[in-house]
């Protein structure tokens, strides 16, 4: 198992918006890593990004790298990870951005700060379940628990005295850090007899609104604030979260819970000892496929679009595109026995383009001017050929096409996205994230995107701003977002799973006329392949 500093989860990292950080990481694993800062904007600090073949080749067994990056106009709560294979399966930890001194969070001062990080665990080392996986063209094996804060609690055989706690006074505002580390799956989160308050997600305010559970996809973060009971003394809550699932395959059909406890006040410690026959109260949790409730809970997220933190949506789009994502297959090897559909190997496809990473750095091509033979920029701004996304008709052609293809994006233009989830292997929920921005989330629905009907409906107002977006099952989401940062940026489904399997794309934005749209030249320190 390989953790970072010994920890699992990983350390934690506390800075305040406009702080430079310096983060030396030392590979003393047994495999090549990297580490992204996962929605950190890198404002021309796109060596720091972190995405393995991407804007970095990885970092070897027994070398370094340090990590150089500016924290600008952000605050909330982030995570970072490992982006090389399934390495992200016990690295990653928080990332808190604290607002500059003196800036008071938009809502009332909580009494304490708590991180609540789920993430899998495997009983199997997961980078053998997913190289065998990649072999055979099958489905890997899930996980064999959830965790919450790496604890995964009293559901689970054995495990009862592996359970994170958090020990609360009545009638004060707590604020949870929530984070979604896990490798493939979504995540319904709710407090027994409790009401949270969304303030945040994605580190980016939103307009406050409570409900009683909230979904949270890999690579997500949601702040919320709870309000203690104010007659509880002694009394204990459970807190849990199991997966929320669309597709036809396997997942890991479990509950990870945490508690709750109220303490007695010091009048009241007397009566500790009769107080541990209290029934533990159990929280009620969606269906495992309620993608109703999934669809209305992203559509109450809204930017608290105010004078200190406007929701700066771009009006005027440069550039439309049409992106397809869903499964498919690849054809199976000769003399080899797949476990795929038919017998093909599972993939993964954004326009039915699977990409597989190449073996050098993608952002080392493009800034050396030497993409010939490492990348293509003619990748489709739409299907090229249309069909009935949704459709419950089985498709007679699953195949997908290889390739390393990206978009080229002039700096500063203005982008709108349409992301379609497509039902050639099943309707999905795909979770994607883009690096290097933040996105609006215009517009969202059921069904086929329809170009006519839809943009008309659109929120240009004060949609939620975003760094990683569930595409709905057999649905569809529009973002907007500029591009003002050059550099190689990925975006992929943040199932680990998918992504191996080719559900990934990159955008390259050229560089601007001022220098402070331009991207630096590489550390010295930058890994070589």
């Amino acid at each position: 198992m390989v953790t970072v500093n010994g920890q699992f989860p990983g350390p934690r990292i506390v800075a305040r918006e406009g702080d430079r950080l310096l983060i030396e990481v030392i590979n003393n694993a047994n495999t090549n890593i990297t580490i992204h800062w996962h929605g950190i904007r890198q404002l021309q600090t796109g060596w720091a990004d972190g995405p393995s073949y991407v804007t970095q080749c990885p970092i070897q067994v027994g070398q370094r790298y340090v990590y150089n990056y500016t924290i600008v106009n952000q605050r909330g709560t982030l995570l970072w990870h490992a982006h090389f294979s399934w390495l992200r399966a016990s690295v990653y930890g928080p990332i808190i951005i604290l607002p500059k001194r003196g800036i008071p969070y938009p809502f009332a001062k909580p009494h304490k700060e708590i991180p609540i990080i789920f993430g899998e665990w495997f009983n199997a080392d997961p980078e053998t379940i997913i190289s065998q996986a990649l072999q055979t063209g099958g489905g890997p094996k899930v996980s064999d628990a959830y965790t919450i804060n790496g604890l995964p609690g009293p559901l689970y055989n054995c495990s009862a005295k592996d359970t994170f706690k958090i020990k609360v006074e009545a009638g004060k505002t707590y604020l949870l850090r929530l984070i979604n580390a896990a490798l493939n799956d979504d995540l319904f989160f709710s407090i027994a007899n409790h009401t949270l308050i969304v303030v945040e997600t994605d580190a980016v305010y939103v307009k406050p609104f409570e409900i009683e559970t909230i979904l949270i996809t890999p690579g997500q973060t949601t702040n919320v604030l709870l309000k203690t009971k104010p007659h509880f003394p002694g009394a204990t809550f459970l807190m849990a979260a199991r997966p929320y699932a669309t597709g036809l395959g396997t997942f890991d059909n479990s509950t990870v819970a945490g508690l709750l406890e109220y303490e007695l006040p010091t009048n009241m410690s007397h009566l500790k000892s009769s107080t541990q026959k209290v029934p533990v109260f159990k929280p009620a949790l969606p269906a495992l496929n309620d993608t109703l409730f999934a669809a209305k809970y992203s559509s109450r997220l809204r930017s608290l679009a105010s004078a200190q933190y406007p929701a700066n949506v771009p009006r005027r789009v440069d550039k439309r595109f049409f992106f397809t994502t869903g499964l498919g297959t690849n054809p199976c090897p000769k003399n080899q026995t797949c476990q795929g559909p038919n017998g093909t190997k599972f993939a993964a496809s954004i326009n039915n383009i699977s990409f597989s990473l190449p073996s050098t750095a993608l952002l080392q091509s493009h800034f050396y001017g030497q993409s010939n033979g490492v990348y293509i920029s003619d990748f489709p701004a739409k299907p090229i050929i249309p069909f009935n996304y949704t459709s419950t008709t089985p498709t007679n052609n699953t195949m997908v096409v290889n390739g390393n293809k990206v978009v080229t994006l002039p700096f500063n233009a203005t982008v709108e996205l349409v992301l379609q989830d497509t039902s050639i292997l099943g309707a999905e929920s795909h979770p994607l994230h883009l690096h290097g921005f933040n996105f609006f989330v215009v517009g969202q629905g059921f069904g086929n995107y329809d170009p006519v009907m839809d943009p008309p409906k659109f929120n240009l107002q004060d949609p939620v701003e975003k760094n990683t977006v569930g595409v709905p099952s057999g649905g569809w989401i529009a973002m907007r977002f500029q591009a003002d940062n050059p550099g190689v940026w990925l975006m992929h489904c943040h199932y680990e799973a998918h992504m191996n399997w080719g559900l990934r794309m990159a955008w390259v934005v050229l560089d601007g006329k001022l220098p402070n749209q331009q991207l630096p030249a590489p550390p010295g320190d930058l890994p070589k392949c």
